[in-house]
């Protein structure tokens, strides 16, 4: 088929990104150009320097980097044996190692990043140290390649922050090829909709912890990344989609061989798009504007988790890109949803994979002019490249064209016949500030909610209103001071069991926060990522127990109804967050929350120079 003309609300949010990130832009690309170099990277540094860079290198490896010729590629990995996710990564640097020496080239662990999971923090402390990991996975990454060693990178990461954290690194280093390798998604286990009921049900107290963690672990009971829907299976579709992995490798399963065929090809990949390659690919040039825009995208058309509202806009500004929640809302009204992968359906991303997966995506969001083909990616000129899927031939690696229908319309559609005719996240406005809505989990009769405020300052607080039955009626929860400067904007994703609890028995019920919500989150409205945030005087420390509040998904309302004069003279409330600074590490992060930009800005904790403001 061949492509329409580009969508032209694409074109025109396109042209007013490339215009409005213009100075940024020649900026950044005008600082990583000078960095570009026809010689090793290793050729700069004093034959000391170069000594202690290779003193432990096997003998063989020693010769090629003192010959100060072939390309070197970093290995930088968030592996860790804790994460599911990120425990099949033990054996990469092994492989790519060894396929960088079949490709005539090096290959160095240059460094590790931390990774953290959402899932083992969700509710507790430790939460609060998430988002601000990503910052430390960037810095981590910096650190990693400042040694000028390196020729080409390979970043080992799948999760919530490590992926973001791993680009905004790369893109510091914007000068270096990068090829983003992923472990792949656990097998299939207990359903995402038993699993919701079991949390329901020990959320009314009708179970036990003993069975609750019998059906959690049913869920989450074997190496690779959780199987919904939520942000760290976004992130992987956000590589694909932006030319950064090998093409179809997102949702391949570890520990098979085709995942280490992709594993070897990618390394072998490296060193043929580093500078002493057959061609040349920095990622300056592959995360341009038409890719941002392509994320964003890919992001609406999949059902994607909201945490990139922030990530994207973070990663953005580091190619010196400038985008907004207008950007985002502009494009998820026209952006068809193609998929249904829980929160959003009841299948898992394993079945999405087999229903036809991103080649698939990706070739229909082309064909109706929704995607620009005309990006870079370390494939190759062009995202036609990733409508294609890999399979071993005989034990060999090759591609072959995705499937041309979707083999289960419950899961996966055309965009002639969608789940709905747009992305299903909106932009809500009024006078409690901006903020996000996620609705393509919602269904259609929840999405307005007009109810009395009962505003908490911690998700606890909610939770023992819950327990001592004082929330069996309609009301919108205000949950504030969880933006980054309170306490570094942790997911409120244990709130959902008991709202949706709520909202079955029939209340209307609604959330309103400067914090997050899970990717995993959905079918309770949830206007998030209110900014300004509390801590930093925004309007949602104005609204009072009782307040009529309307959160409207339909029209993009966000509103206290009050009169305008009263709303304006009521005090900003204040809270005593003396108690997020202490415990589990949360000391060490303090310059992190007085730092931290609003949520619009990506929630980021780095000042950053002049030429990128």
């Amino acid at each position: 088929m061949t492509a329409m003309a580009l969508h032209p609300v694409l074109a025109e949010v396109t042209a007013r990104i490339i215009e409005r990130s213009r100075p940024t832009r020649d900026a950044y690309l005008a600082r990583t150009r000078q960095a570009y170099r026809q010689k090793v990277e290793r050729s700069q540094l004093g034959c000391t320097n170069l000594a202690h860079a290779i003193a432990a290198m096997p003998a063989g490896d020693k010769i090629l980097l003192k010959e100060v010729a072939k390309p070197n590629l970093a290995i930088v990995s968030a592996y860790n044996d804790m994460l599911s996710a990120h425990q099949p990564l033990e054996a990469y640097p092994a492989w790519i190692k060894q396929a960088a020496h079949d490709a005539g080239a090096t290959a160095q662990f240059a460094g590790g990043v931390p990774a953290m999971c959402d899932g083992v923090t969700q509710g507790q402390a430790g939460m609060e140290l998430s988002l601000f990991s990503r910052d430390v996975i960037a810095m981590s990454t910096a650190v990693a390649l400042s040694h000028q060693m390196f020729d080409a990178a390979l970043y080992l990461g799948v999760c919530d922050k490590i992926v973001p954290g791993l680009m905004i690194g790369a893109l510091t280093f914007g000068h270096l090829p990068a090829v983003f390798v992923p472990a792949g998604p656990m097998t299939t286990g207990m359903s995402n909709d038993e699993k919701a009921k079991t949390r329901q049900l020990f959320a009314q107290g009708k179970i036990g912890r003993e069975e609750l963690l019998e059906a959690e672990s049913k869920s989450y009971h074997g190496p690779g990344t959780c199987t919904f829907y939520g942000t760290a299976n976004s992130n992987q579709m956000l590589m694909e989609i932006m030319g950064l992995h090998l093409p179809g490798s997102a949702f391949v399963h570890p520990n098979t061989p085709l995942r280490e065929a992709l594993t070897r090809e990618a390394a072998r990949r490296a060193a043929a798009i580093s500078a002493q390659g057959e061609a040349f690919t920095p990622v300056a040039e592959v995360v341009d504007e038409k890719a941002i825009v392509n994320a964003i995208v890919g992001l609406h058309a999949t059902g994607g988790s909201t945490n990139h509202t922030l990530h994207l806009v973070a990663i953005a500004r580091s190619a010196g890109i400038q985008i907004n929640w207008d950007d985002f809302s502009e494009l998820s009204a026209v952006v068809p949803l193609l998929a249904r992968v829980y929160p959003n359906g009841k299948a898992d991303v394993n079945h999405f994979h087999a229903a036809g997966g991103m080649g698939f995506v990706i070739r229909e969001l082309l064909d109706a002019g929704l995607l620009h083909e005309d990006v870079k990616t370390v494939a190759g000129e062009g995202l036609r490249h990733y409508t294609r899927e890999p399979f071993l031939d005989n034990g060999q690696l090759a591609w072959r064209e995705a499937s041309a229908t979707s083999l289960d319309e419950d899961v996966l559609r055309p965009a002639s016949r969608p789940f709905s005719p747009d992305g299903g996240l909106k932009l809500l406005t009024g006078n409690v500030g901006r903020a996000v809505i996620k609705v393509s989990a919602v269904k259609p009769e929840h999405r307005v909610v007009e109810a009395p405020a009962l505003v908490f300052d911690h998700q606890d607080d909610l939770l023992a209103a819950f327990k001592r039955g004082e929330l069996e009626r309609d009301f919108v929860a205000v949950i504030r001071f969880q933006g980054p400067r309170a306490n570094g904007m942790p997911e409120l994703h244990k709130l959902t069991p008991a709202l949706s609890v709520l909202q079955e028995r029939g209340f209307k019920v609604a959330l309103v926060t400067d914090g997050r919500m899970s990717g995993a989150s959905g079918k309770v409205p949830a206007a998030i990522h209110v900014s300004p945030e509390a801590a930093a005087g925004g309007d949602i420390a104005r609204v009072r127990d009782g307040d009529l509040v309307r959160v409207n998904a339909e029209t993009g309302e966000l509103a206290v109804l009050v009169p305008e004069a009263d709303w304006a003279a009521r005090e900003v409330a204040v809270a005593d967050l003396s108690a997020n600074q202490h415990g589990v590490g949360r000391e060490l992060f303090s310059v992190f929350r007085l730092n931290a930009d609003a949520a619009e800005s990506g929630a980021g904790s780095f000042r950053l120079p002049d030429w990128q403001e």
